[in-house]
């Protein structure tokens, strides 16, 4: 046999026995190495919707594989007596940021963000934009009566509120499923303490209409408001003019000075005479003035 070949086949078999035992050592160390223990995290037993109050038997411990989220709770006792902000759905983790803060309770409070205000607003079927004003949509709010002063003769409507989110609608405060109207006599709005105190003159001095708008359009439109006598008459309501940002301020007046000496008037002139001379087949006209008359 050829010397070469047998050299060749003895390196070979020296290599692959080099590499299987490098393969073998690698799965022996990961086999021994010890594995890390699931932790057990806080998870819902059942789907807890908005302002519920958890109870013992709403949560449970379950084991979590991987890296545990900063804001997961680990103890029951965490959790229970504590109001829900945001659903939590079965077998999802209990998160610290959708419960309420310890002793704010269960039901709406607890749903109302910090800086926010819930503030009611009585509507019926129409006004409620045929029952579709459900929580979470976003609404802008319209009133309509009889300006103070007589400004606008027949009642006048303007939007004074926009981009506003529905908390809750009548007595619910879940979402309907597939979108479907429900009756609703009182909407629940989020507004900031300014616009609480809007919403409060207008629900007593005016009457509020709710307009639906996609919750993705956030941009706010500046209108003058509508005019019964504009719908009836078809003129288009004048553009908001913004407010100058300085009035102009009144020049100072000029400090009075001696009244100018009165010029005497000179007597009215009267017009002057004409005298028409025939001289023959000729004509002609002379002028002169009353005061010449006596003079050569």
């Amino acid at each position: 046999m050829n010397r070469r070949f047998l050299a060749v086949l003895a390196f070979a078999l020296v290599v692959s026995a080099a590499a299987g035992l490098i393969v073998y050592a690698l799965l022996a160390a990961r086999a021994t190495a010890p594995r890390q223990a699931p932790a057990r995290l806080l998870v819902a037993a059942r789907t807890l919707p908005v302002g519920s109050l958890i109870r013992p038997g709403d949560v449970r411990l379950a084991e979590w594989r991987g890296p545990a989220p900063a804001l997961a709770l680990a103890k029951a006792e965490e959790a229970v007596g504590r109001g829900v902000a945001a659903t939590i759905y079965e077998s999802e983790l209990v998160l610290e940021s959708r419960l309420a803060p310890k002793g704010a309770g269960a039901g709406l409070a607890a749903a109302i963000p910090p800086g926010l205000r819930a503030v009611a607003v009585r509507v019926n079927e129409l006004v409620g934009v045929s029952g579709f004003v459900v929580p979470g949509m976003r609404v802008d709010v319209v009133i309509s009566g009889n300006p103070p002063g007589g400004q606008a003769p027949g009642g006048r409507a303007r939007t004074i509120l926009q981009d506003l989110e529905v908390l809750s609608a009548g007595q619910s405060l879940e979402r309907e499923a597939e979108g479907k109207p429900m009756s609703a006599a009182v909407v629940n709005l989020l507004a900031t303490p300014e616009q609480a105190e809007q919403l409060a003159l207008a629900g007593n001095e005016a009457r509020i209409q709710l307009v639906l708008r996609n919750p993705a359009d956030r941009k706010e439109s500046r209108t003058p408001g509508a005019t019964l006598a504009q719908l009836f008459s078809g003129a288009r309501p004048s553009p908001m003019r913004a407010a100058p940002a300085e009035a102009k301020a009144a020049p100072p007046p000029k400090p009075a000075g001696p009244a100018p000496a009165a010029q005497p008037s000179r007597p009215p002139q009267a017009p002057p005479l004409v005298m028409e001379v025939l001289h023959g087949a000729s004509r002609a006209e002379v002028r002169f003035r009353p005061e010449e008359a006596g003079k050569p």
